[in-house]
């Protein structure tokens, strides 16, 4: 990855930036000044900050911005901002499963945290994750933090994390700042279409922001290439692919064309690549053999937004491999970064 030695650089700052689930306003900060740095226009409107260079029709990327952390909800009280953010939290029915939430307290106990001003970014001190428990009166899942017990509610707490690389993989809490580190890099080499960065995707939300701006702005042709990381159970099997394409998701199928586009890209490449649809449903025969519950295709930002937009907004998505889902030991090749980056300077004819 020497030849893209910028890219490592801003995927270390970046990291270092706290961006938690619905309090990503300060992240859009430093997004913008790194933007515009590499000849962006940039504009922020909620939810979503647009970077648009000279061709903004040229072509058209995604990616989210938030990653999970906590939010402040009384004195020593923490909850998972992401439940918080998508009103998963209350007592009205739309709770979260027991199973998921031990799932996540066992995640992250014990994890370093530091809490932020969400606007500024300004810091607001540091502790440690020391419970996690399932408050039996709320059914919710309530952290204790060692070390934030001055912090007044609404406070985020971001999870302290920094880039490692480790045997030709980076380590790190890498959904979704991956993939918006490198679109924004993608601008440093001559990028001149249009980049969307959303919040609150964790949440369910980012598509709402999305649609929003293609209905006052959008034209004729509204292609959108969404751009994020696809876990996979481990090494061996995130290894077998460079990229994943996806034919469709739980709430729409995708564009045929511009994913067949992207398709005969990686073939012409020699970029190795697999369908996660395909290997969902395969998976699911497995499953379904031995008398087990199928798994869903899954949710993301492009089919939701395919699905609401009664096609005003059509296009793909595109995916990095990676292992450690939703924790501070994700991994991604570098070598399917590097792959990544050659098939979108490919798509964006840079």
């Amino acid at each position: 990855m020497s030849s893209h030695a910028p890219l490592i650089d801003l995927l270390k700052l970046l990291m270092r930036s706290p961006s938690v689930v619905g309090a990503e306003h300060s992240f859009f900060r430093v997004l913008q000044r790194e933007l515009e740095e590499r000849g962006a226009d940039v504009t922020w409107y909620e939810g979503v900050l647009v970077a648009r260079g000279d061709r903004p029709d040229s072509m058209m990327f995604s990616a989210h911005i938030d990653r999970h952390g906590l939010i402040c909800t009384g004195p020593n009280e923490f909850q998972y901002a992401a439940f918080v953010a998508g009103s998963r939290s209350d007592l009205l029915g739309n709770s979260v499963s027991e199973e998921l939430m031990l799932t996540i307290a066992d995640r992250f106990e014990g994890v370093p945290v530091y809490a932020y001003e969400p606007w500024s970014g300004a810091y607001r001190g540091a502790g440690a994750i020391s419970l996690a428990s399932i408050c039996e009166h709320r059914h919710n899942l309530i952290f204790e933090v060692s070390g934030l017990e001055h912090l007044v509610a609404g406070t985020p707490v971001a999870l302290r994390d920094s880039l490692r690389i480790d045997d030709e993989h980076f380590v790190g809490q890498l959904d979704n700042v991956l993939t918006a580190a490198i679109l924004v890099y993608l601008f440093e080499i001559g990028f001149r279409g249009t980049a969307f960065f959303t919040a609150q995707e964790e949440a369910g939300r980012s598509w709402r922001y999305l649609l929003e701006w293609f209905r006052r702005f959008g034209g004729s042709t509204n292609q959108l290439v969404v751009l994020d990381t696809s876990a996979y159970p481990n090494r061996d099997e995130a290894d077998r692919q460079h990229v994943v394409l996806r034919s469709r998701d739980a709430n729409a199928g995708f564009n045929i064309e511009l994913t067949k586009q992207l398709e005969a890209l990686c073939r012409e490449r020699h970029i190795a690549f697999s369908y996660k649809d395909h290997y969902i449903a395969a998976d699911n025969e497995r499953l379904a053999a031995a008398g087990m519950k199928p798994r869903s295709l899954g949710s993301t930002e492009m089919g939701r937004i395919i699905a609401a937009s009664n096609g005003l907004v059509d296009g793909t998505t595109l995916q990095i491999p990676t292992t450690g889902y939703h924790t501070m030991q994700e991994t991604a090749a570098v070598e399917s970064c590097e792959a990544f980056i050659r098939l979108l300077a490919d798509v964006a004819r840079i």
